[in-house]
């Protein structure tokens, strides 16, 4: 759900653990899907986190997906992750897919490069990083807010308010819609 202020998104947060990796967020199985087709994109965001085990993912009873069986988005708002989120291959459908259901801000521990750059390129997803283990913290389905201009979370549902590192000039890139939306923009290209 998004807040009012368009610097702020809200909802619920779905936290998962270490070294989730791209074939946990997007299943190679579902890579046949065109990403330039609409009517098969939107399979991307059913299948997004699709492959990460119960148990790493930290889940109440072990039974909430990140998206529920026959839909195409998420309930959840927001990642939460720890360490080396998004390693493994390169594969750019991984930020594409969680952006797809309906999620655009990760925070995490750590990111694989790859995940991260691709994250910013495309314009997918926004990748605070937090030196706070935040998945000790916050539980799946807390009700959090993020605001993206100052980097700060709060969790709703406890009261508490963390801050995330910088997004520094990355940022810029994000608010742009991507590293070929901000080169237009700034008159590179």
């Amino acid at each position: 759900m998004q807040n009012d202020d368009k610097n702020v998104i809200s909802g619920k947060a779905f936290v998962v653990g270490n070294n989730i990796d791209t074939d946990q967020i997007i299943p190679a199985e579902f890579l046949s899907y065109n990403p330039a087709d609409a009517e098969e994109r939107k399979y991307f965001g059913m299948h997004a986190m699709c492959g990460v085990p119960i148990a790493e993912a930290g889940l109440p009873d072990g039974n909430i997906p990140f998206v529920a069986e026959g839909q195409f988005g998420s309930e959840f708002a927001v990642i939460i992750g720890g360490s080396n989120f998004g390693c493994g291959s390169s594969r750019e459908h991984a930020p594409l897919a969680i952006a797809e259901a309906g999620c655009t801000v990760v925070i995490a521990e750590s990111y694989a490069r790859i995940f991260y750059r691709n994250s910013v390129n495309g314009g997918y997803l926004v990748p605070f990083e937090t030196a706070t283990r935040l998945v000790d913290e916050i539980s799946t389905g807390d009700e959090v807010a993020v605001n993206t201009e100052t980097g700060e979370l709060t969790n709703s549902t406890t009261g508490k308010t963390y801050t995330l590192q910088s997004l520094g000039d990355v940022g810029d890139i994000i608010r742009a819609g991507g590293v070929f939306e901000y080169a237009k923009q700034s008159g590179i290209i």
